[in-house]
């Protein structure tokens, strides 16, 4: 009752049906309107930021360009550097079987669409959604977009990615023609094998322009894009044809060719010719340029070497270079092919390194022997680095002509230097009581370590560190003879202080570096030198050596040049001739030569040279060119009466002076084999004395890679039991303890035998 009573109220009405169908449709408006700003909301925060970016620049993203390194001459092309090989070119350069088969295979609506293809979505949504296989839709412009604006979002598959590859594809089509972006397109493709773009793919694989291409093998470039690796003819040539014909089937029935010129081009095999870039992109003088590289990477990290566009501007000069490997590859012709040579020449007005020889084949070895990299960090250089001594001595008022104590052997007090194991002179000659300036022409072990004595290590290890080396080094007794590895970059670069006077230019392989924009940004052209030596200090020096070159006791002799130019320089061996130096300055150039061999297992003719080598470099460089003087200037003010008992340096008296000992000249070989003037390779050294300091050291040297440090005494280079054997010189001078100086006894490495014949200074 109650129901029906409230069924028949006259004020309650039925709902008409429309009335619930209307607000079925109102709901469903308002979730439409809802759901279309919603997506509109959505759409509009993928796109977000994408305003910001200005598509002009796309030429300029996403391209790794190389980066060119030249001679100082700026055209002699040293090498090129990239991540990935790409060679940009015009349209006109690239044949149009690519671009007729790229458009038909990649996007044949490219000419009718504004960035995205509808159709083509269609499509691919209908194969996909049906099963039928899978198909991309993206444009030509759209996938230069992903691969260059969009290349962090690459491998991001969402409609998100979609909607801003197609968001950029429209900004593109309104900024750039057709022809630009397919051109853009092709220069930056990759084609498999870190090449990228048409050119540079059609020089890898067919060894020819892009214009240049056949159909058939213009269809097979097109073709590896879609897959690299997949479709690469050097993986899977069957791949590569079949993606070949697919394009060509695409041309044809786009109409760009006929079905004769389809056939035929899918019946003709597909040859490669490839022309496989450089690895380490270097084209000339290797162990230059990859010491340039390795620098440029290391010093100028604001710039990118490989992906950067540089222009490199070198210090090498050509013809310097040419006239370093000739003298270097003549002499190592003359001696055991297992023995190399390096050379370093260096400007003594700007440290610009113009010539560097760093092994014989850097395809076999790419240890450079001129800078030390990927082998340890360089050799022994021998009495070469007896220079520091005298400079030493000379910056502490010592005149070259005091007397110092050369007789041998020698107990020389607070080293390991006496009794049995007391330091000769080469052969044992005892040189006397004689001046500083003799006992360096003749380069006596006894007199040179007495006068290090007496002034103390740390003074000679400091004047090498302000002059040029760099190595570390340690202050051992031995110290003035040698042993330890330095490099002949150092070392022309520190004698380059004494042939200009005493400033110190550090080493400088680069001129100037430019960007992809011609902006100047690495500029060495005027380098600032430091003085570190007097003008009085250097040219006493220089004084002192001349005269190994110029006097009939000097151990240089082979170095004097033909056209009367002065030269100044200092000899070097190491003992059993492991290794062999020469270190000589003219004026104009500063040159460290060094011989031996690189795996310091075979050692070199007694009593070889490399003064000679210096010789035949220097006469071809400065052929034609006048004699020039050293910088003169006064001489320094030397101490009066200097005298320093303990190691017999300065004033001497009648009861503990001996003779003076005048090394004899003879042009006959059997006579002395070390003073043959016209033998080259017998260039005075016998007249050196031997260098080694530390009979422990019973391997060939420490001229190795100078890592062993005395650790394994049967490996080369370090230290052992040498019996009765002379002992070979050893670069780190192995087994020994930090010396604390000349006044404090200490345990010193055990003596060296000094040569007994078999090695030089």
């Amino acid at each position: 009752m109650a129901s029906r009573s409230i069924k028949n109220r006259p004020s309650i009405k039925k709902k008409h049906p429309f009335v619930a169908v209307l607000y079925v449709l109102t709901i469903l408006f308002a979730v439409t309107v809802a759901g279309a700003v919603g997506v509109y909301a959505l759409a509009a925060s993928w796109i977000e930021g994408l305003d910001e970016i200005d598509v002009t620049r796309v030429e300029d993203m996403n391209t790794a360009r190389p980066s060119e390194m030249y001679a100082a001459d700026g055209t002699t092309l040293l090498a090129r550097f990239q991540l990935e090989s790409r060679e940009p070119v015009g349209l006109s350069q690239i044949s149009d079987y690519v671009k007729e088969g790229t458009v038909a295979t990649e996007d044949e609506r490219f000419y009718e669409h504004n960035g995205y293809d509808l159709k083509g979505i269609m499509r691919a949504a209908y194969v996909t959604l049906t099963g039928a296989g899978r198909e991309g839709a993206s444009t030509i412009t759209q996938q230069f977009v992903r691969n260059t604006l969009l290349a962090d979002e690459m491998n991001d598959i969402s409609l998100k990615r979609k909607m801003r590859e197609i968001y950029l594809a429209v900004k593109m089509e309104e900024t750039y023609s057709k022809d630009s972006i397919l051109l853009m397109y092709l220069n930056t493709i990759n084609y498999g094998n870190g090449t990228y773009g048409i050119q540079a793919a059609s020089q890898l694989y067919f060894s020819k322009n892009a214009s240049d291409l056949t159909l058939a093998e213009a269809a097979a470039l097109v073709g590896i894009p879609q897959s690299p690796t997949y479709n690469n003819p050097f993986y899977s040539m069957d791949n590569c044809i079949e993606r070949r014909n697919l394009v060509l089937n695409r041309m044809c029935s786009n109409g760009y060719i006929s079905v004769e010129e389809r056939n035929a081009a899918q019946a003709e095999e597909l040859v490669l010719n490839p022309s496989l870039p450089s690895t380490t992109g270097i084209m000339k003088y290797p162990y230059f340029t990859s010491y340039v590289r390795d620098l440029v990477s290391n010093n100028y990290q604001q710039i990118d070497l490989f992906t950067g566009g540089l222009r490199i501007i070198t210090t090498l000069d050509v013809d310097t270079q040419e006239a370093a490997e000739n003298a270097i590859r003549t002499k190592e012709e003359s001696i055991s092919p297992a023995i190399a040579g390096a050379l370093v020449a260096i400007d003594p007005a700007n440290g610009y390194v113009r010539a560097l020889v760093g092994g014989k084949d850097f395809e076999s070895s790419q240890t450079n022997l001129a800078t030390g990299a990927g082998g340890g960090g360089g050799r022994p250089c021998g009495s070469s680095f007896k220079t520091f001594t005298l400079v030493a001595a000379l910056e502490e008022g010592i005149s070259p002509e005091t007397i110092v104590d050369c007789t041998s052997p020698a107990d020389i007090p607070e080293t390991e230097y006496k009794d049995d194991k007391a330091l000769k002179n080469i052969d044992n000659i005892n040189y006397g009581y004689r001046s500083i300036k003799r006992a360096f022409a003749v380069s006596s072990n006894t007199g040179f370590v007495r006068l290090q004595e007496a002034i103390g290590r740390a003074k000679v290890l400091a004047t090498a560190e302000k002059m040029g080396v760099t190595s570390d080094l340690g202050a051992y007794a031995s110290l003035t003879l040698g042993e330890q590895n330095v490099t002949m970059l150092e070392m022309a670069d520190a004698y380059a202080t004494l042939a200009n006077g005493g400033i110190h230019y550090d080493a400088q392989p680069v001129y100037q570096i430019y960007d992809y924009q011609g902006n100047l940004v690495v500029d060495n052209s005027n380098p600032e030198g430091t003085r570190v030596l007097t003008q009085e200090v250097a040219h006493a020096a220089v004084e002192v050596m001349k005269t190994v070159v110029s006097t009939a006791e000097g151990t240089g002799r082979n170095a004097s040049l033909p056209n009367g130019q002065p030269v100044a320089g200092k000899t070097g061996t190491s003992t059993d001739y492991y290794d062999i130096t020469f270190c000589g300055i003219t004026p104009q150039m500063s040159v460290a030569i060094w011989f031996g061999d690189p795996l310091n297992q075979e050692a070199l003719p007694a009593h070889l040279g490399a003064d000679d080598v210096f010789r035949t470099f220097m006469s071809t460089v400065l052929e034609g060119q006048a004699a020039q003087e050293f910088p003169t200037a006064k001489d320094p003010e030397y101490k009066k009466d200097y005298n320093n008992a303990t190691y017999h340096v300065g004033t001497v008296t009648p009861q503990t002076q001996q003779p003076t000992v005048t090394v004899p000249v003879t042009n006959d070989p059997a006579a002395d084999p070390d003073d043959d003037p016209d033998n080259p390779d017998k260039n005075g050294e016998g007249n050196e004395g031997g260098e080694n300091s530390n009979p422990s050291t019973n391997a060939p040297g420490n001229s190795g890679n100078g890592d062993n440090n005395g650790e394994n005494p049967n490996q080369p280079g370090n230290s052992g039991d040498p019996g009765d054997t002379p002992p070979p010189s050893g670069g780190d001078d192995p087994g020994t303890s930090p010396d604390p100086g000349p006044t404090t006894p200490e345990p010193e490495p055990p003596a060296s035998n000094g040569g007994d014949g078999s090695s030089e200074d």
